[in-house]
């Protein structure tokens, strides 16, 4: 098992835009998804949530996205596509700041072109939940964060860790 540091906010890395994986990194990344994995569930264990980590937020400046609710997905070289007219408020939280919360405003719906890792072409339709989570880390794979998509300047909580602190 191999959990890696998450950057955190402030960290220059996480405004970089990441690379676009080529067909013939897919091997090379498998040790990079297995992380992943391994990253996002400590971090569950940890905060008690967490559902999707992208590669930039452990350095590797990569276009993948490790996805874990039901089943792990890997996203890699995501696109969004046919983004819903209708928005969606909420309060948006990331591992690269795990004491706050920022209100932003997401497409209802929209729909994700990706390969899988045996490079195969995918696509997704998304709603709500799911939306609102890819859009967050196709986000990370352009350097933008959450933080840059506040509503407003009060469009900031903090997270109260008490029952963290054992």
């Amino acid at each position: 098992m191999t959990v890696r540091e998450v950057l955190l906010l402030g960290n220059p890395k996480l405004y970089e835009v990441s690379e676009p994986v080529g067909a013939g990194e897919i091997k090379a990344l498998h040790d990079v998804v297995r992380d992943l994995h391994d990253t996002l569930m400590d971090f569950k264990a940890l905060f008690g949530r967490g559902r999707a980590i992208t590669a930039p937020q452990i350095g590797v400046m990569k276009r993948l996205v490790y996805m874990h609710i039901n089943e792990p997905v890997v996203f890699v070289n995501p696109v969004l596509n046919e983004k819903s007219q209708e928005m969606i408020l909420l309060w948006d939280d990331c591992m690269c700041f795990p004491d706050l919360l920022v209100k932003v405003e997401r497409h209802k719906a929209c729909s994700i072109q990706y390969r899988d890792m045996d490079w195969q072409e995918r696509e997704m339709k998304l709603e709500d939940d799911l939306s609102e989570l890819l859009q967050h880390e196709c986000d990370h794979l352009d350097g933008i964060l959450a933080t840059s998509r506040a509503i407003n300047g009060g469009a900031f909580a903090l997270v109260s860790q008490k029952k963290y602190l054992t």
